[in-house]
C-alpha cells in the first residue's frame, strides 16, 4: 500500500508544504477520532474529475468502527462525495444528510475543510476533507462524559477548518500519548476546570489531589501538587500557555512518588480562544520501570569497567614476570598472554561506556590491528587496512572474535613478513608490505577474511592441524565458541588469506551502521 505521501504526489497536485500539513494532521488525529466516537477519513481531490481519494483512515478506541475494510486508496466520485464537494468547495464544516449505510452497518456522515495557514497567519484555501463518520449501530446514552467529548471534538473540527489544528510538533515529541482515554480535563477560558474525566480524577488522586476538580485553577493546582516548585511552574506555564492559545511541550509532575504526563492543547474556534483541553496519564509505573533499567544499565557497565581494569591488572602482572624470565621461550609466550588478556580488555572497555550488551566493532578492530603493528617481532614496516564495516556486534561474539583477530593479525605480520625478510609482493611488483581485513554482512552470516602480501603459507601446511598455539586457540573459538568456520589459504596472488564465517545470533543482523 502506498504511503499518504506517494497517494498525493501520483494523483494531485499538492505543494509539499501542503502534504507536510497532512502528515501533522494524520499523526495527531487520533485524538479527534477518540473524541468524535467516529472514524476519520483523509479525502483529497484528484485533479480535475471530481473525484477524491482516501489517503489516510483513523479508527476510534472509544467506539466501533463504521469501516471493516481498509478505505486507503479508494477513489470515488458522484454523489457518494456530495458532502466533500460541499466541505472542499464551499470551505464549510457539512453536517447535513440521512444517514447512509455501509454494508449492515448505518452511519452518519461529516465532512470538515482542511486549511493550512499562509506565513502571515490568514487561513489559506482549502487542500483536503476530513471525513468524520460515525457508526450508529450502537446506542449511546448521551452522558456527560460523551457530552464534553463532542463538544471538545466539535471545537478541534473547527480549528482543522481555521488551519489552527494540529499544533506544530516540539522536537523529541511524539504523539502516543497521553490519549483520551488516559484522561481529559477541559477548561475555561479562565483556566478554570469545567470537566474532568474519571481517568484524568483518578491521576490527580495519585498525585494527592483528592477533591473533585471541577471549578479549579488547573494552572495553580499544578504548581501546588508538584513536589519540585521548578516542575511545578513549568507545568502550571504550560496551562496558561494554552489558554493563550500556544501549544506548549508535555511536562511531568511528580509528586508523592507518582508522575503524571500533561499535554495542554488551546481551543480557539473560528480564532476565538474559549480555553483549553489538558490530557493527562499516570506513568508512575513507566518511569519506575525505566529507572530500574537505568539503574541496571549503569550496573552493568560498572561492572564491564571492573572486568576491564582486573584484566590490565593480569596483563601488567604478565608484562612483569615476563621482565624476570629468564628463558627467550618462557618470555615469548609470557608476552603473547599479555597481548590475548589486553584484546580482550578492549571489549569490555567499550562495553562500559555502552549503553547495552553490544559494541561498535569498527573501532576495536582498528585499535587491535594499530598494537599488532607494533607488538609484532618483526623489522618490516607493515600498513594495515579495514575495508567494510562489521558494525555493532553483541558483547558474547565480540569478546570471542577480538582475539582470533588478534591471532590472525599477530601471524600475519610476524610469519608473512618475518624479520630480515622481504614481504613476497615487495620484490615481485613493488607494492608496500600490507595485511587487510576485511567484513561483510550476507544471509545473517559475518563474513571476516584477514589477507596479507607476504610469503605465504609454508609447503606442507596443514590448514587442519598445522600452527602454532595461536592458530589453536583461533580454531578453538571459531568452531566452538563461535560456532563458524575458518580457511587458511594462499592467496590468489601471494600472500595467506583467513576467510571467517561467523552466523549472527538474532536481531543482531539489522543492526549494520554504514
Amino acid at each position: 500500500m502506498s504511503t499518504l505521501r506517494d497517494l498525493a504526489e501520483e494523483h494531485t497536485q499538492l505543494r509539499p508544504s501542503d502534504i507536510d500539513h497532512l502528515h501533522r494532521i494524520a499523526g495527531d488525529w487520533q485524538l479527534l477520532s477518540d473524541l468524535s466516537f467516529a472514524d476519520l477519513l483523509l479525502w483529497v481531490p484528484v485533479d480535475g474529475d471530481g473525484t477524491f481519494l482516501c489517503v489516510a483512515q483513523v479508527r476510534p478506541t472509544t467506539a466501533p468502527t463504521a469501516y471493516l475494510d481498509d478505505q486507503v486508496g479508494r477513489i470515488v466520485g458522484g454523489p457518494e462525495v456530495a458532502h466533500l464537494d460541499v466541505a472542499h468547495g464551499q470551505g464549510r464544516i457539512w453536517r447535513e444528510g440521512d444517514p447512509v449505510w455501509y454494508g449492515d452497518v448505518p452511519a452518519r456522515h461529516e465532512a470538515i475543510p482542511v486549511r493550512l495557514r499562509t506565513a502571515d497567519g490568514e487561513a489559506g484555501e482549502v487542500i483536503a476533507v476530513v471525513g468524520r463518520d460515525t457508526n450508529l449501530s450502537t446506542a449511546r446514552t448521551p452522558s456527560q462524559l460523551e457530552l464534553n467529548y463532542l463538544t471538545t471534538a466539535d471545537d478541534l473540527a473547527q480549528m482543522i477548518a481555521d488551519g489552527t489544528f494540529p499544533p506544530p510538533r516540539h522536537p523529541g515529541e511524539t504523539t502516543s500519548a497521553p490519549r483520551v482515554g488516559d484522561g481529559l480535563v477541559r477548561l475555561d477560558a479562565n483556566g478554570k476546570v469545567t470537566y474532568a474525566s474519571p481517568n484524568a480524577q483518578s491521576a490527580y488522586r495519585r498525585l494527592g489531589y483528592a477533591s473533585h476538580l471541577v471549578g479549579e485553577d488547573l494552572a495553580k493546582l499544578h504548581r501546588r501538587l508538584a513536589g519540585d516548585p521548578l516542575e511545578g511552574t513549568d507545568a502550571g506555564n504550560a496551562v496558561l500557555a494554552a489558554l493563550r492559545g500556544e501549544a506548549p511541550p508535555r511536562r511531568e509532575i511528580d509528586a508523592r512518588g507518582a508522575t503524571m504526563l500533561t499535554r495542554a492543547l488551546p481551543l480557539m474556534p473560528a480564532g476565538v480562544p474559549i480555553g483549553a483541553l489538558v490530557l493527562v496519564r499516570d506513568i508512575t509505573e513507566v518511569r519506575r520501570r525505566d529507572r530500574a533499567l537505568i539503574t541496571k544499565d549503569a550496573t552493568i557497565r560498572e561492572i564491564h569497567h571492573r572486568v576491564k581494569n582486573n584484566l590490565q591488572t593480569v596483563a601488567a602482572l604478565l608484562r612483569l614476570q615476563a621482565r624476570r624470565v629468564a628463558m627467550p621461550e618462557a618470555r615469548v609466550a609470557l608476552e603473547e598472554s599479555v597481548r590475548r588478556v589486553a584484546s580482550i580488555a578492549l571489549v569490555h572497555e567499550t562495553l562500559s561506556m555502552s549503553s547495552d550488551e553490544a559494541v561498535e566493532f569498527d573501532g576495536i578492530v582498528d585499535r587491535v590491528a594499530s598494537a599488532a603493528t607494533e607488538v609484532a617481532a618483526t623489522e618490516v614496516t607493515v600498513g594495515m587496512r579495514r575495508q567494510g564495516s562489521f558494525g555493532v556486534l553483541p558483547a558474547e561474539i565480540a569478546t570471542s572474535l577480538v582475539m582470533i583477530l588478534n591471532e590472525l593479525l599477530l601471524n600475519a605480520v610476524e610469519h608473512g613478513f618475518p624479520a630480515g625478510e622481504e614481504g613476497a609482493a615487495g620484490p615481485r611488483d613493488g607494492a608496500e608490505p600490507a595485511v587487510v581485513v576485511s567484513a561483510h554482512r550476507f544471509r545473517k552470516q559475518l563474513h571476516v577474511s584477514v589477507t596479507d602480501n607476504g610469503r605465504g603459507l609454508p609447503e606442507q601446511f596443514d590448514a587442519e592441524r598445522g600452527g602454532n598455539l595461536g592458530l589453536q586457540i583461533v580454531r578453538a573459538l571459531v568452531t566452538g565458541e563461535l560456532r563458524g568456520t575458518i580457511e587458511l589459504r594462499n592467496g590468489a596472488t601471494g600472500g595467506t588469506e583467513a576467510v571467517l564465517v561467523v552466523p549472527l545470533a538474532r536481531g543482531t543482523t539489522d543492526r549494520l551502521t554504514t
